[in-house]
């Protein structure tokens, strides 16, 4: 759906030769003009008008000097640096540019009467007058001559497989008679054909056609050659072909025209010589003859170059050349360049651009030469509200085709409505003016401009023919005629359509290095007239004209990428640079073919998209894989060659940010990337409609796509829940398939405000239901749909409930109070959907309505259909539980008919309900819907008959506590249960517990065995002087108490028990000198008078006690001396290692992390990846099992850290001694061991200050993690991993404890002054 927009015309007449052109050809490394004439051959630059080189053919006799001979070819040959001319009279000539001399390569007697070069340059087939063709090399060594006219087929020549003659064959709706018609004879060729042969090659050249006229028939054959010169096809006879013949540099075609008796057509055929397609040209039959058929260089464009058959009264004849493009099967023309009969203006020569695929050159009889640069463009109206329809355009000759796209997509080449207009179109524009952006103006072949409005007539719902008519189409209002000096075609260019009565366009200025921009509004002398109100002349040649919809902007755009602003709206109108914020003049770096106004971050900017696919902003390039963009409203949206579409929200963006986002991949990784999605390949932007989600997007076979971008989509949706408009949001929503979530989700606190709005503007059961339905507790804007940057979060309300909750609770409590009847569904779905579904209340709502049914009224439902609604959102199975669950045995068998189940299924049971007294008939149902809990409730006020059933239930269940809480503690009931807790207590190794149960509720002797198995002594006693027991058994079970506490080192409470209630105050003592409880030994010693144990057992001990700790000490410091020194060795190699790898790879290497300080997990190590078994263990175990990897075998991956792990544990374990080594040191002292307390004091003290001094230096991570990055001593390197590190820390160790260095109580005194 694209036209041609003409970007420039560059007119030079400063060249000026005797005779007149008879070829032209294209420099394709300088872009200069050769062109020859009967007297010589000249390059020429357009650009400033100079002849590079000339030379003459007369003075070398290679063409009369009268006049008289004929230029049959010319080609430029970059490779030879020549120029290769052939004429009428069989020389062949080289003309080099750099000597200026001629050449004759080789010469034909018979003459020639074509030449035509191979694409690659590398062969030169010529054309002779005796019929033939000679075919040589670039070096023009022969390689074939052969006739044109040939009686073999060719090498392709189709094979019959004689499935009978044509007289027996089925001829269709014509009938036998077809097979009796004779064939038609062949027509010859028209009297104006000049009978001279033509020749193309195909893009690759691998094959050529030439069309001769036949000598037996005198009509034109065409005939395909390969580049052997081996005859491959001839044509099928064709009646009425004419001269012109080109082959699609693209290979598939070969295009020629035909005079049909009704039409006039140009035909393709294929390099078999069969027909294959054609479109009619807009003429009748003797009106005009094609001259010239011309493809462009990439095969997108058919020049068509007419010329008329009949003279005008002024006796001159009218030249046409018509540009024709092909779009879904589709002919379209598309530019119309009427030259008028002035013999002069004329074209002669007419050539595409070798190096630019839509750069037309031609030149006229009076030696001016005319280039036209165009460019593809998408015509469509530039509104940003929702009354544009985005209208695109389509120029189809003297028709403009009209698509809505707001209304519908309609593919071409069909349209919405089309416009007929009396000549060919040239140019489209929409209006400018907000709100009346869809009307049209058109700028006609002979430079009138036709403005098209809006219908003011009926609403466009209006059936016509049957047929609704979905939108109005435009209508005539004026046509105006341009009261401005046109010379050349398309003189004027860039029509821009500002307001009601204000048009600027740009036109050649006298200069070919300046434009000028006219200002043109209606003449007030002649109302169908536009006169030139102001002009602007611009120092440069303009080629592109963009207005901004929404600063009301025009800006320019110079050949050389310079960018102007254009002040129509000053008192004189003037152009002035393009500035940014800061006074900066900005342009573009080349220049741009599509150009677009846009507002980023606030400011203005000029977006460009260059032919060789880059997007610059001003002077930064955005990107370089763009194949279209569009700007609507806010967003930017654009295509690439990979395939993808995104959208960007310009106001969220710098410029800076708008190059990163379009440099990144797009977070293709990320499914929720709303600002990318995939398109077909090749897919362009046409239009995007505004206000709205559809981009339409054209693939490039020419249908078209509506794509509903996710950025615009939610930008939308954003919008209308900001401003209340739940039903558009919920429509759009349900329609594209949008999480409803996102209702709530996007402003939680409007939400729940607007309940009541949302109700009422949704006014639909069905979809309140649907939004029920799709609630989940998932945030949509923190996973599936993140809000925008710059977005800042709504606030939250304050709810301890759950979103589900909330939302339904709110919900059901609106439509309860505004009209419950006719909501009754939505409110079931309600309690249905909640996080724990409220079935049973659903279920008594809807017992209720079938008890009281409401009056009938309009959305109201009866009890059966609420029960059947209620059986689609909930399991049957589920839902008869439920029913049960209510004790409701009416409802019960409501919802039991509903269901499937069979009534031999139920009806017994129901009946053995009914039959069971309340209480125990509530116990059985709860018992059978597993609720323990009330089913032992129930049992409880059952009656007493009914304990052992109960006292069953608790032990199967497990229902200690709540059965306890059911029944009176002074009750025999209370007591069963309490002795049935404390069995089971006991099996669970709570032997405590159940002692104190079976204490409180009498059972002493039970609570005396769990007292004494677990070892609570003072229970056990006191249970057992409850009971009573005698003296001496008391003494047996003091001394079996004080055995498992010395067994759990428990020394001076088994001393306690043994002195009081034992009455064995020796057992006592030796039990308080084991556990080295010193003082409290000699307190018993004396108040018992046993200081004979002093010298047998208690000085013994305490030298045993002084020559154990001396050597555990020892040991201690000796292990940590050894660790500390290895610890030591380990961090000194890998710090080098580290260091190597950064000046190897760099601060941005992976690895490097991993020899950091703050981690020793190497690359490779089998301890850096997860155990997935070992995370299902306990927390303790869990730490164990981490332990283990924390080998100290020299070498091991995380040695380090299992020697400061093991350093820590020799800490923290010497550090516990204090209390021990105090109390050894006084009884030592006492005893007069001065000699032995000195040694353990020293020892002790020496090592708790040798192990406090380097805690800094084994424990340095901790520091070092909050060191500063930057040192005298960092590096470049070192830097950068540091911050990569702090700003991307590792994942925690799982032992943690290891980076944490031991906490020494240095307040706790152990030191004795004596000793010092």
């Amino acid at each position: 759906m694209r036209n041609l927009k003409l970007l420039k015309s560059l007119r030079s007449s400063e060249l000026q030769s005797p005779g007149s052109p008879l070829g032209l050809s294209v420099r394709s490394d300088t872009g200069s003009l050769l062109v020859a004439s009967q007297y010589s051959i000249t390059e020429y630059d357009p650009r400033n008008g100079q002849v590079v080189t000339e030379a003459s053919l007369t003075a070398e006799g290679f063409l009369p000097e009268d006049g008289s001979g004929v230029v049959v070819g010319l080609q430029d040959l970059a490779e030879l640096e020549s120029a290769c001319v052939a004429t009428a009279g069989g020389d062949v000539v080289l003309f080099n540019f750099n000597t200026c001399q001629l050449e004759c390569v080789g010469s034909v007697d018979s003459g020639l009467t074509s030449m035509t070069w191979s694409p690659d340059e590398e062969l030169v087939v010529l054309t002779t007058g005796q019929e033939t063709i000679i075919m040589m090399t670039k070096d023009f060594t022969p390689i074939t001559e052969v006739g044109i006219h040939q009686d073999d087929f060719g090498e392709g020549k189709f094979i019959t497989v004689g499935w009978g003659k044509k007289e027996t064959q089925f001829h269709g709706s014509e009938g036998k008679e077809a097979a009796k018609r004779k064939v038609q004879e062949v027509q010859p060729a028209a009297a104006w054909d000049d009978r001279r042969p033509r020749v193309t090659w195909r893009g690759d050249g691998q094959l050529f056609a030439v069309s001769a006229v036949c000598m037996q028939s005198g009509a034109r054959k065409v005939r395909v050659w390969n580049r052997e010169g081996v005859l491959q096809a001839t044509s099928e006879t064709v009646n009425g072909l004419e001269a012109p013949l080109c082959w699609k540099p693209s290979g598939s075609l070969i295009a020629g025209s035909q005079r049909h008796p009704n039409k006039h057509s140009v035909v393709f055929m294929e390099k078999n010589g069969l027909l294959h397609g054609d479109f009619t040209l807009p003429l009748s039959r003797d009106q005009a003859k094609v001259k010239d058929l011309l493809w462009n260089s990439d095969s997108s464009v058919l020049a068509v170059w007419l010329e008329d058959m009949t003279v005008g009264e002024d006796q001159q004849i009218n030249t046409c050349i018509q540009l024709w493009t092909v779009g879904n099967y589709h002919w379209y023309l598309k530019q119309s360049l009427d030259f008028g009969r002035d013999p002069l203006r004329a074209p002669v020569c007419v050539c595409w651009d070798p190096e630019r695929p839509l750069r037309l050159h031609m030149l006229s009889h009076s030696w001016t030469s005319i280039s036209y640069d165009w460019s593809w463009t998408t015509d469509k109206s530039q509104g940003s509200d929702g009354g544009d329809n985005a209208n695109v355009a389509v120029i189809d000759g003297d028709k403009i085709l009209v698509t809505n796209f707001r209304q519908c997509v309609v593919p071409p080449p069909m349209c919405s409505f089309e416009l007929q207009l009396p000549s060919p179109v040239n140019q489209v524009t929409f209006l400018c003016r907000p709100q009346r952006t869809n009307q049209l103006a058109a700028l006609t072949s002979d430079g009138q401009i036709s403005l098209y409005v809006q219908d003011p007539g009926d609403d466009s719902d209006k059936t016509v023919d049957g047929f609704r008519r979905m939108s109005r189409p435009l209508v005539l209002q004026k046509t105006f005629r341009v009261c401005v000096l046109q010379q050349p075609p398309l003189s004027l260019q860039q029509l821009l359509w500002l307001q009601d009565d204000l048009f600027v366009c740009l036109t050649s200025s006298l200069q070919p290095t300046c434009s000028t921009v006219l200002m043109l509004h209606p003449d007030p002398a002649a109302e169908d007239t536009l006169s030139v109100r102001s002009r602007v002349e611009v120092d440069g040649v303009v080629v592109s004209l963009v207005h901004g919809s929404q600063s009301g902007t025009v800006a320019l755009q110079l050949e050389d990428g310079q960018i102007r602003k254009l002040l129509c709206n000053a008192p004189e109108p003037a152009v002035e640079e393009w500035r940014d914020s800061s006074g900066c003049i900005i342009n573009f770096p080349v220049p741009c073919v599509q150009t677009a106004l846009c507002s980023i971050s606030g400011e203005e900017h000029l977006l460009g998209l260059t032919d060789r696919s880059h997007l610059y902003a001003g002077d930064t390039e955005l990107a370089s894989n763009i194949s279209s963009f569009a700007v609507c409203n806010d967003f930017l949206l654009i295509t690439t060659h990979s395939h993808t579409c995104r959208c960007l929200q310009l106001s969220t963006l710098t410029v800076k940010g708008l190059q990163a986002a379009l440099a990144s991949d797009g977070g293709q990784n990320d499914q929720n990337d709303e600002t990318l999605r995939r398109v077909e390949r090749g897919s362009r932007i046409v239009t995007v409609v505004p206000q709205d989600t559809r981009v339409i997007l054209q693939m490039p076979r020419g249908n078209l796509e509506t794509v509903h971008h996710r950025a615009l989509l939610l930008a939308q949706l954003r919008t209308w829940l900001d401003g209340l408009r739940f039903k558009d949001a919920f429509e759009c929503m349900k329609k594209l398939r949008i999480n409803m979530n996102l209702i709530y989700d996007h402003n939680p606190k409007v939400f729940l405000e607007n309940i009541q709005t949302f109700i009422t503007q949704l006014n639909s059961v069905s979809h309140i239901n649907l939004f029920l339905t799709e609630l989940k507790e998932e945030d949509t804007t923190g996973s599936m749909y993140p809000r925008p940057d710059s977005s800042p979060a709504p606030p939250q309300p304050i709810s301890l409930q759950k979103k589900v909750d909330v939302v339904c609770d709110a919900l059901r409590s609106a439509m309860e109070s505004m009209d419950p009847n006719r909501f009754f569904l939505s409110i079931l779905t309600a309690h249905v959907k909640k996080s724990v579904p409220e079935l049973e209340l659903a279920l008594q709502k809807v017992h209720e309505l079938r008890v009281n049914p409401p009056p009938a009224a309009a959305g109201s439902v009866s009890a059966e259909e609420a029960l059947k609604y209620l059986l689609f959102l909930v399991n049957v199975n589920d839902l008869y539980e439920h029913s049960l669950g209510t004790y409701d045995f009416d409802l019960v068998l409501m919802v039991a008919e509903k269901s499937q189940k069979d009534p031999k299924e139920y009806l017994p049971f129901l009946n053995m309900l009914k039959s069971l007294e309340p209480h125990y008939q509530r116990y059985t149902i709860d018992k059978h819907l597993k609720r323990y809990r009330k089913a032992l409730q129930h049992l409880s006020q059952a009656g007493r008959e009914h304990f052992p059933e109960a006292l069953q239930l608790v032990k199967e269940q497990k229902l200690y506590s709540e059965a306890l809480r059911l029944y009176s503690a002074d009750g025999p009931h209370y007591k069963a249960l309490s002795c049935a807790y404390a069995d089971h207590l006991m099996q669970n190794q709570q032997a405590e517990q159940a002692g104190l149960l079976l204490w409180r509720c009498g059972e002493p002797a039970g609570a005396l065995q769990a007292f004494a198995g677990a070892s609570s002594w003072r229970n056990a006693i006191c249970a057992a002087q409850q009971i009573p027991l005698p003296p001496d058994q008391i003494a047996l079970l003091a001394r079996d108490l004080a055995e498992k506490l010395i067994e759990q080192r428990r020394h001076s409470e088994a001393a306690l028990l043994l002195d009081q209630y034992a009455k064995d105050c020796e057992e006592a003592i030796l039990a308080l000198i084991t556990g080295s409880v010193w003082e409290e030994a000699l307190r018993l010693i004396y108040m018992h008078n046993r200081r004979d144990i002093t010298e047998t057992n208690l000085k013994p001990a305490l030298l045993e006690a002084f020559s154990t700790q001396t050597g555990f000490l020892e040991v201690q410091v000796a292990t940590f001396t050894r660790h500390k020194t290895r610890l030591a060795v380990v961090r000194e190699q890998k710090e080098k290692a580290r260091l190597d790898m950064l000046d190897e790879e760099g601060p941005d290497c992976p690895d490097a992390e991993l020899y950091s300080e703050a981690s020793s997990v190497m690359t490779g190590s089998k301890y850096s990846h997860s155990n997935s078994r070992i995370s299902s263990r306990s927390s303790k175990n869990r730490r164990k099992a981490e332990r283990k990897k924390l080998s100290l075998k020299e070498g091991s991956p995380m040695e380090d850290r299992a020697l400061m792990y093991a350093l820590g544990e020799i800490v923290t374990t010497v550090d516990k001694m204090r209390e021990e080594v105090h109390g050894l040191l006084k009884a030592l002292v006492l005893f007069q061991f001065e000699r032995q307390a000195e040694k353990l004091q020293l020892l002790y003290e020496e090592a708790l200050q040798s192990m406090e001094a380097v805690l800094p230096e084994v424990w340095t991570e901790v520091q070092s993690n909050q060191a500063p990055l930057t040192g005298p001593n960092s590096t470049a390197n070192s830097i950068m991993a540091s911050f990569q590190q702090q700003q991307n820390p590792a994942a925690p160790q799982p032992a943690a404890e290891v980076l944490a260095p031991p906490k020494m109580r240095n307040g706790v005194k152990w030191k004795l002054a004596v000793l010092s």
